[in-house]
């Protein structure tokens, strides 16, 4: 398996762990305030592979206590639930970022009991979404199976959304918070620019209308907070 990036160590990506993190390639969504926009078509360089990974992870036992896999879409890639097997032989705990948009992958790292965190990205309303994530026609359905089998899975979980002021309002945290109604934790982050960001003239929302965004959300579900907000 080519892995195009690894994090040896964070304190943030895995909550409550001391992990590193993985940059897989491949994704199926064009948002355009991605971070990680070289990731998309897999053509970034490689940095090591799974081997590699392994290896390092061997050397690393008792300084880590888990590994979190980012993209790209980690569930775009067929190779994905033998990674986790073997991450897990080793006694790493695993985490998986996703854009929910594969349901059926998901449900296999679940039923195989492969991961003890996901976090899935919600990035905005149903009728926005499509506008959002740069393909206009989108279908939803993917998105809210993977909502569901999240909120009735057991598993430690969390939704997040990147905050853009040209995307978002505050009927995208209503219709939001309609789509994941019941869901243990949620967290607003907002937009960074960054070389990296493919488009221009994307903006942050100021931490008023974050805090103004969370209020419309708290009623929806269980936790919900800020992040990179003081």
């Amino acid at each position: 398996m080519v892995i195009h990036g690894l994090q040896k160590m964070t304190l943030l990506d895995f909550p409550g762990k001391v992990a590193c993190t993985i940059f897989l390639g491949w994704c199926d969504f064009r948002c355009p305030f991605c971070h990680n926009w070289e990731l998309i078509d897999g053509t970034a360089p490689a940095q090591l592979d799974d081997l590699q990974l392994l290896s390092f992870l061997k050397k690393r036992q008792g300084l880590l206590e888990g590994v979190a896999v980012t993209g790209g879409e980690p569930m775009l890639n067929r190779d994905l639930l033998q990674l986790l097997r073997d991450i897990r032989q080793l006694g790493y705990k695993t985490k998986v970022d996703t854009n929910g948009n594969h349901p059926e992958m998901l449900k296999k790292i679940l039923d195989e009991g492969l991961a003890d965190y996901i976090a899935m990205d919600v990035k905005n309303s149903r009728g926005k979404y499509g506008h959002t994530i740069g393909l206009e026609s989108f279908d939803t359905a993917n998105v809210e199976k993977s909502i569901d089998i999240l909120i009735n899975s057991g598993i430690d979980y969390e939704f997040r959304t990147t905050v853009v002021n040209e995307l978002h309002d505050e009927d995208s945290f209503r219709g939001i918070g309609e789509m994941i109604q019941g869901a243990e934790k949620y967290f607003l982050q907002k937009f960074t620019d960054r070389d990296t960001v493919p488009f221009d003239g994307l903006t942050s929302p100021s931490d008023d209308e974050m805090r103004k965004y969370l209020d419309i959300i708290r009623p929806f579900v269980k936790s919900a907070q800020l992040r990179g907000v003081d």
